[in-house]
């Protein structure tokens, strides 16, 4: 019987992996969602199986889902709602102060309207309900009701000297027409060329133009056609309020001061322009690529060199493992030896298991930098591996933070010029899970035959190959199909678990006409180098250094340093370097970035040129952008933020289309005045007067639509209550910043400066034509042309 000299029994497949959930053996299915699949429907899919097949098993069995990021997703969806919720009461109550009651219904209009249209627009264009789609929806509201106010606010002014309703709001939109439509056509040029995003972070930036677009341009429809008709039903003067007039009392003599002295007033804004950046760049907080992200979970990464069994490496995880199964701060604790890398592009060659954790919830724990400090130290004195503890990226992946990535097509000064840069990275003390790139060195045993001896015993090479898989994989003799399986089961014949070492092979026999024959007779073992994992671009060899940095550390400073640190490093000429990642990505985005204002600043120029028709119109409109920068900088000091290539650059060009809207509004008015041959000064001061108003309104709204979010606060109204620092805040703090700050201290400046700049170009006007009088011909009896017009004639 063959039950006389083999033990049969049925068993399972080698396990390449092993798995366990909070120190428990489980069995993980990792799921991920297809390329443009809703994630939120793909996880509620799983859900809903699960339940279903629970049924079926026994009720012992526990069944969790980790790393669910649904959950994550559903909370940040749930709190932008909220600021969306509040920054729609806060507009309408400041709209309510101001205006009344009557106003604030059909300048709330716009909002409805606006937002229906968005996302109808969206929706016809494929595109789902996102973060940044809701982002965008935050940041439209104050604009959104810009044109109504601007319409309202001239009507109800026109009713106040005596105008009746109808008369005035169809005066107000006629009036009002132009301003209106060249405001909202400077805000989509600002926001279009965004459209062409490259890149990962284009695509997540790119909701955010489509979006405000779609919504901006319902808003000037909604002002133009629907204020005008209701105001016309419903609407009513308002009553004068004397502390109102006091505050504009206080102002027209700030401007008449600054009018006056118009040269003082502009070389103020110039030293602020000059100085507020350098101050800056002495105390700032620096430059980084993408917001920091409070993360709900991280990633332990064990590494360890040799040639390990599976059962080897379980143990070193599990030492890790029971190193970190009592923190209080950790909610689930996932444990994997071997398998694949999960698609994480950091993972090396000597990754030989990893621990998935999930913090708690933010609110009730230290920040995750500090847990995972905590987790390093726990484990960092276990010998014989090293432990890498990460967290997913926030934002676009981009991988570790330091990436240098080394060419060349000379193997040997390849690997010396990697283990060099990695000794220099060594010795920052910033540095953390360096990693040099090099392939992990090990030993393969390659088995030579001597064919003419094997010859000799008529032994082929496949009879060889036959004996040896006896030792390591097993040999399959057949397959059978059982009666309670639908599916086949290999029958496999392996020596006993205990014989299959390496020093087995030289013991194995092979049967032939002569009787069975050691394998060793005609069968070498040679020690040969093991062959890891080559990578090649543009046909050279490529080792990529990489490291991250601890917590706090500015990335972009660090990188510099670097980069100097290595133009001075020669590498005889055989090895090229550059670096890659976070600072390629970073570089991309400054590059587009910097082309995408220059793109938005040249389309509003075009906009305001056909509307104003006038060189210094539109250097003065475009002036406001330049002030708006100040207080970009000046937000960034008082917050303690540092500058975010992505977000503070996004709120630069968005604040270009946002604040050039004052401008427009004061100058058109101007303009107005000066052709019914007002006076210079008059003309200011009136035009002051009377838009004053709804440019602080309008300022206003867009600054409260996203105030929250830029002290990082959401407002539960269901739940009511109010919490601070919450996760979903924080990827849009620096873009929030930039407007409140940049808009609320463009608008000052604007109403200020402004009007200082037309007494200026007034003055500069006056003393030009002075001077050509001065060089005018002399005719007759020689006095100056204007002095000779006086004269009678004869």
């Amino acid at each position: 019987k063959l039950g006389d000299v083999a033990t049969i029994l049925p068993t399972f497949k080698d396990a390449d992996s092993i798995t366990r959930v909070n120190g428990r053996p489980a069995v993980a299915i990792e799921v991920s969602k297809r390329t443009g699949a809703n994630l939120i429907d793909t996880v509620d899919a799983v859900k809903v199986a699960i339940d279903t097949l629970k049924k079926q098993w026994p009720a012992t069995l526990d069944v969790q889902f980790l790393q669910d990021k649904s959950v994550f997703i559903k909370q940040m969806l749930n709190d932008l709602q909220n600021a969306v919720v509040t920054a729609v009461i806060l507009v309408t109550v400041i709209i309510l102060f101001f205006l009344g009651g009557r106003a604030s219904i059909f300048i709330g209009i716009a909002v409805p309207f606006s937002f229906l249209v968005g996302i109808l627009g969206l929706h016809m264009a494929g595109l789902t309900m996102n973060i940044v789609v809701l982002f965008s929806l935050i940041l439209a509201v104050g604009m959104l009701v810009d044109d109504a106010i601007i319409v309202s606010e001239f009507a109800e002014r026109r009713m106040s000297e005596g105008m009746k309703p109808r008369e005035a709001y169809a005066f107000a939109a006629s009036r009002m027409s132009g301003p209106v439509v060249a405001a909202t056509l400077t805000r989509i040029a600002a926001f279009s060329p965004l459209l062409f995003w490259p890149g990962i972070v284009g695509q997540f930036m790119g909701y955010l133009p489509l979006t405000l677009i779609a919504t901006l341009s319902a808003s000037m429809v909604a002002a133009l056609v629907f204020t005008p008709t209701l105001g016309a039903l419903i609407g009513k003067p308002q009553p004068v309020h004397h502390e109102s007039a006091r505050r504009e009392g206080f102002y027209l003599r700030t401007v008449r001061l600054a009018i006056r002295h118009p040269g003082l007033t502009l070389l103020a804004a110039l030293i602020l322009l000059i100085g507020v950046p350098m101050i800056y760049g002495q105390v700032g907080k620096g430059v980084e690529f993408f917001p920091d992200v409070e993360p709900d979970a991280g990633i332990v990464l064990i590494h360890a060199r040799g040639n390990l069994s599976l059962a080897e490496k379980d143990r070193l995880v599990r030492e890790v493992e029971a190193r970190i199964l009592d923190m209080d701060e950790l909610s689930t604790i996932y444990a994997r030896t071997g398998g694949s890398a999960q698609g994480n592009q950091d993972v090396t060659e000597d990754v030989i298991g990893q621990i998935q954790f999930e913090f708690i919830n933010w609110q009730q724990r230290r920040p995750a930098g500090l847990v995972m400090d905590d987790v390093r130290a726990r484990t960092a004195d276990i010998p014989g591996i090293k432990v890498e503890v990460t967290a997913p990226s926030g934002g676009p992946p981009t991988g570790k933070p330091i990436q240098i990535q080394l060419s060349s097509e000379y193997p040997d000064a390849l690997a010396e010029a990697a283990k060099r840069v990695a000794a220099e990275l060594a010795k920052r003390p910033e540095v953390r899970d360096l990693d040099d790139g090099l392939p992990m060195p090990g030993i393969d045993w390659r088995l030579e035959i001597n064919k003419a001896e094997a010859a000799k015993f008529g032994i082929g090479v496949n009879a060889v190959g036959s004996v040896v898989r006896l030792v390591t994989n097993g040999l399959k003799i057949t397959d059978y199909r059982p009666q309670t399986s639908d599916t086949p089961v290999d029958i496999i014949v392996r020596v006993p678990e205990g014989r299959r070492t390496l020093n087995q092979i030289d013991d194995l026999a092979v049967q032939t006409a002569a009787g069975a024959v050691p394998i060793g007779n005609f069968v070498q073992r040679v020690p040969a180098h093991r062959v890891g994992i080559i990578n090649r671009i543009d046909g050279k060899r490529v080792v990529t250094v990489t490291a991250n940095l601890a917590e706090g550390v500015q990335t972009a400073a660090v990188q510099a340093e670097v980069k100097a640190e290595l133009e001075k490093t020669d590498f005889g000429g055989l090895v090229n370097w550059k670096l890659t990642g976070e600072d390629e990505e970073r570089d991309a985005a400054s590059a587009f970035l910097a082309n995408a204002f220059g793109a938005a600043i040249f389309l509003i120029f075009a906009v305001l040129l056909a509307q104003f028709n006038r060189l210094s119109s539109v250097a003065l409109i475009l002036s406001a952008i330049v002030l708006s920068t100040i207080g970009v900088f000046i937000g960034l000091i008082v917050m303690g933020q540092p500058f975010g290539i992505v977000m503070s650059g996004v709120g630069i060009i968005a604040l270009a289309g946002v604040v050039t809207n004052n401008n427009i509004v004061l100058i058109d008015t101007y303009d107005r005045l000066r052709r019914e041959g007002v006076p210079v000064e008059e003309a200011i001061l009136r035009t002051c007067r009377e838009r004053a108003r709804p440019v602080l309104l309008t300022a206003v709204t867009a600054i409260l639509g996203v105030l929250p979010i830029a002290f990082a606060l959401n407002i539960d109204f269901l739940a009511r209550e109010v919490t601070e620092g919450a996760p979903s805040t924080q990827w849009w703090i620096q873009l929030s910043t930039a407007i409140v700050f940049g808009l609320g201290f463009a608008t000052i400046l604007t109403l200020v400066v402004t009007p200082a700049s037309l007494a200026f170009l007034a003055k500069i006007k006056v003393f030009f034509g002075r001077f050509r009088r001065k060089k005018a011909p002399v005719t007759g009896g020689g006095a100056p042309a204007h002095a000779r017009s006086k004269e009678p004639s004869a």
